[in-house]
């Protein structure tokens, strides 16, 4: 499986960590949307779509299950908002 499209749209507020919105295409077959940018500690990371359940907790809705589908995703998306 590979990245076959990435659209970012960055975000200009003061004092917040997340610094934009992407949406991802997997195979020309599967579209990822609302996977957040955010700037932490150690630089910029993904955050996939999650929703708030009734406990109140946060739970991604969709997810890599593995460590190189993860670090896929996160490093196309951060080459398109560095460009």
């Amino acid at each position: 499986m590979k990245v076959t499209s990435v659209n970012v749209k960055k975000i200009e507020k003061e004092n917040s960590r997340m610094k934009g919105i992407a949406s991802i295409l997997l195979d020309d077959m599967i579209a990822i949307h609302d996977i957040r940018i955010i700037s932490g500690d150690n630089g910029l990371f993904v955050a996939m779509p999650s929703r708030k359940t009734a406990s109140g907790d946060y739970r991604d809705i969709v997810h890599p299950i593995s460590p190189e589908g993860r670090e896929m995703i996160e490093t196309a998306i951060i080459e398109e908002y560095n460009k």
